[in-house]
């Protein structure tokens, strides 16, 4: 085997990119990079009816988000192919799977087979009531290729089936996550390899595709495993070099049932909407079947990528634990310092009309109150919308409050105090003087004293701690809003 690692990841552009897919491709990365070898992303586009240009930008861009940028293959803005192993997209190779499959006809490694979809089914449902493996033999496997030819250039459609061996052979492999798995030829029947449109199938493109670029390791998922068999197959047919295949575990949902749309959000895409962090979640979908050595959680993609390696892939299934993916999103957020945070929060609050300060120093001094509360980058709109005047309203749970003999006086008095300042904002420390500055002047305490307040700064009783969110509010906007609650008592 050549010394040269090479990888691929290979999506079907038939919708978005899953977060397994999305943690099949991470691996791959990881272990070109960490090798220094190569990163190949090939698009598996065979399926007509379901791939579209749509899902193959939107999964390029989400692997782009993801930071894990492939080495040759589409070109991630135009999508022209970039490397000498094109072309990347099966769509395009036809002629070369047509080659191949010629090389087989000719050496009866496969055979046309007229038998329909009904045809078929018959035998495989008579050969299960006879107790024996639901595998079919196609009656035209050992008819002539000529005479096969000729019917197809009359007219007939057919479908070309590799010819499973008459005696039962023990393929194996030695899976670098699972040891030695081993697949009895008996497991399947003839298979197709091409469809009577004459669309090649999945596995024989894999293997075609896989043995032209080179690749000489496979990193895929463990749903993966059944289709090795067909593949070791076809592999022998053409005496390629197989490469070494490495079956990662399922991920699973909370329920243990496989991931599915059921279970809330399965898409890198809708993980982006969410507010979650592209590092976050590269460093949740590696420990979805990996650990460090280290044994710590919070990675960042330099880490993940010197700490990879296959021996600590374990074959268990991972579950995926949204509580989980919160904390370490989280933990990546935190660590931002503040100008890159509010480069990420600033589109958001902008499309939810908040409205803040331009000033740096303020921005700086509202994540450092707010951070800390964040678990995704979403959060940041109701922790900064009571800052935005226009969301003011005095809550139902504030009546009692303004009920209180004693609230309008302290309300006014506040009011009043704020006036005379001539800064636009209050410092800690002029909050905490002029609160108790209100509590002497208007004789009360406790609650008496700071809910009134609390309802004229953010309409409700209880809720943040006041010292550190009232130097973030403009001294107007604090009497604009003690106004309001005066106008409504």
């Amino acid at each position: 085997m050549q010394n040269k690692i090479r990888v691929r990841f290979a999506p079907s552009p038939t919708g978005y990119l899953h977060v397994g897919g999305a943690r099949t491709a991470l691996y791959n990365y990881l272990y070109a990079r960490k090798n220094h070898g190569t990163f190949v992303l090939r698009i598996e586009d065979t399926d007509q009816e379901r791939s579209t240009e749509e899902s193959l930008k939107m999964q390029i861009e989400d692997l782009k988000w993801l930071g894990l940028n492939w080495d040759e293959g589409p070109h991630p803005e135009n999508l022209q192919d970039n490397g000498e192993y094109g072309p990347y997209r099966q769509s395009q190779r036809l002629s070369i799977y047509n080659e191949y499959i010629e090389k087989l006809l000719e050496s009866g490694k496969a055979f046309y087979c007229f038998m329909s979809d009904e045809e078929h089914e018959e035998l495989k449902n008579t050969a299960i009531q006879a107790g024996k493996p639901g595998q079919v033999n196609s009656p035209y496997r050992d008819k002539s290729l000529a005479e096969a030819k000729k019917r197809i250039a009359s007219g007939e459609k057919a479908v070309v089936r590799f010819r499973v061996p008459d005696q039962e052979v023990i393929y194996s492999i030695n899976d670098l996550v699972r040891g030695k798995v081993e697949f009895p030829s008996t497991m399947v029947g003839d298979f197709v390899l091409v469809r009577s449109d004459g669309m090649p199938v999945y596995n024989f493109c894999c293997v075609i595709d896989d043995a032209l670029m080179k690749i000489t390791h496979v990193f895929r998922a463990e749903e993966h495993l059944s289709n090795t068999l067909r593949q070791l197959m076809i592999y022998e047919a053409f005496n390629f070099e197989i490469p070494k295949f490495a079956h990662a575990s399922l991920i699973l949902g909370a329920d243990k049932q496989k991931l599915s749309k059921r279970h809330g959000a399965t898409s890198v895409g809708q993980y982006r909407e969410l507010g979650y962090l592209p590092q976050a979640l590269n460093n949740f979908l590696a420990l979805l079947g990996w650990s460090s050595p280290s044994g710590e959680e919070i990675l960042s993609i330099e880490q993940l990528t010197s700490e990879f390696s296959i021996e600590r892939l374990n074959s268990s299934p991972a579950v995926f634990d949204e509580t989980k993916l919160k904390w370490v999103n989280a933990s990546h957020l935190r660590a931002l310092n503040h100008a890159d945070l509010w480069q990420l929060i600033e589109p958001i609050l902008k499309i939810a009309n908040i409205n803040v300060p331009e000033s740096e120093a303020w921005r700086s001094q509202a994540l450092e109150l707010f951070k800390s509360y964040m678990e995704t980058l979403n959060d940041s709109v109701e922790l900064f919308k009571p800052l935005d005047i226009q969301y003011y309203e005095i809550s139902e749970e504030a009546k009692e409050t303004l009920s209180w003999e004693t609230t309008k006086v302290v309300i006014e008095q506040w009011k009043k105090l704020i006036v005379q300042k001539d800064s636009e904002f209050l410092t800690e420390e002029q909050f905490l003087n002029l609160q108790d500055q209100v509590k002497n002047d208007c004789g009360v305490k406790g609650k008496q004293l700071f809910m009134p307040i609390r309802v004229a700064v953010i309409g409700k009783p209880h809720g943040a701690e006041l010292k550190t969110l009232v130097p973030l509010l403009k001294t107007t906007d604090l009497i604009a809003r003690a106004n309001i609650v005066l106008e409504n008592m």
